[in-house]
């Protein structure tokens, strides 16, 4: 993992500011002659920049986005608490850790603070900018605030707008983590009982009906406690506590409840979208309760060289990290159908 610091005020949409800005990212692979082979992953919610990690099957040195072809990019996103600025480090103001006090930020924010980084790297063009979930919404942004550097766009279960039901859901795991007396207190292991119980409620959207009465159903009729779905929420929300931290997860909560992309823009979600003229893979899953599919055919249908495919998973919402090679398969069809274009325009 690298870091990059960025010396001058990075002004948030809130505004407030930073008056400096640190992003942590991590990159894979080499450019090629033309460095026309850049990949640039925005992750979602809790993850972090080591994208071979969290989404294997589709990257990795034996997965199509391999590191032998391509140069592979993925940042820590602002707000996290994976080594790029957010609640955990220091506000120079009093010498501390921001803890609660952290500034509220937008997805908007978070692609800001991407096209710092790629102008740091001095990368001219992206092949490809893929997302899912949150990291969807920020390859949005990011394509609006610069449309000149993305090639082709891939958006997987994500949506133009977060909404009431995305946005109640995140509230509800707010409400868990202050009912956490320890979130007030402002230290690094504040609000961790909460944190755990806002995954819990977390995992509902992400799989569904079906996936718990397969997956957690107690193949006895003998037991009234110590059920097998009770102890996968706790295990989950266990897993998390670990390798999180409350106060990151509360503003990145809060910024993907911001999703807007016609927020000081235009009046229309739809005109928003008009303005994103890439060639671009918008992919829904049908069990996704969270980001339901009519949410990526409104993004295809005002995109303007978009396609969108719709892919079964048993997951719900989680199959955008898990059905790799249905994914996989859709994006060679869609890089073969975008170099037939071209050879015809070009004839």
């Amino acid at each position: 993992m690298q870091l990059f610091t960025y010396t001058k005020k990075f002004q948030l949409e809130s505004g407030q500011s930073f008056s400096k800005l640190e992003i942590a990212y991590t990159t894979y692979g080499k450019l090629n002659s033309d460095a026309s082979n850049v990949i640039w992953v925005c992750h979602a919610l809790t993850a972090n920049s080591n994208v071979f990690d969290w989404w294997p099957g589709l990257f990795g040195k034996d997965d199509f986005f391999n590191p032998e072809d391509y140069f592979i990019i993925c940042a820590n996103n602002l707000g996290s608490c994976y080594g790029s600025t957010g609640p955990l480090s220091i506000n120079d103001d009093v010498n501390e850790p921001w803890f609660n006090y952290f500034p509220q930020i937008t997805i908007k924010d978070m692609a800001a603070s991407l096209e710092l980084l790629r102008q740091h790297l001095k990368i001219k063009k992206i092949h490809t900018l893929i997302g899912g979930s949150q990291g969807g919404q920020i390859a949005q942004e990011w394509v609006l605030l610069n449309n000149l550097v993305t090639e082709n766009l891939i958006l997987i279960a994500t949506n133009a707008q977060h909404s009431p039901w995305g946005i109640a859901f995140n509230e509800s795991q707010r409400l868990a983590i202050k009912a956490d007396r320890t979130y007030n207190s402002n230290c690094m292991d504040g609000g961790k009982k909460g944190l755990v119980a806002a995954r819990s409620i977390a995992l509902l959207s992400y799989r569904n009906y079906n996936t718990y009465a397969q997956t957690q159903n107690d193949e006895t009729h003998l037991k009234i406690d110590n059920y097998k779905a009770s102890s996968y929420q706790n295990y989950q929300g266990q897993k998390l506590m670990e390798r999180f931290n409350a106060y990151s997860y509360v503003r990145l909560l809060q910024a993907m409840d911001s999703h807007n992309i016609a927020r000081n823009r235009c009046y229309s979600i739809e005109t928003a979208l008009l303005d994103i003229n890439i060639p671009t893979l918008v992919i829904g899953i049908k069990s996704d309760i969270l980001f339901p599919p009519q949410e990526q055919k409104l993004l295809a249908k005002y995109i303007k060289q978009s396609e969108f495919v719709e892919i079964d998973s048993f997951y719900g919402h989680d199959g955008f990290l898990l059905e790799t090679e249905q994914i996989t398969n859709h994006i060679k069809k869609f890089y073969q159908s975008k170099n037939s274009k071209q050879k015809v325009l070009a004839f």
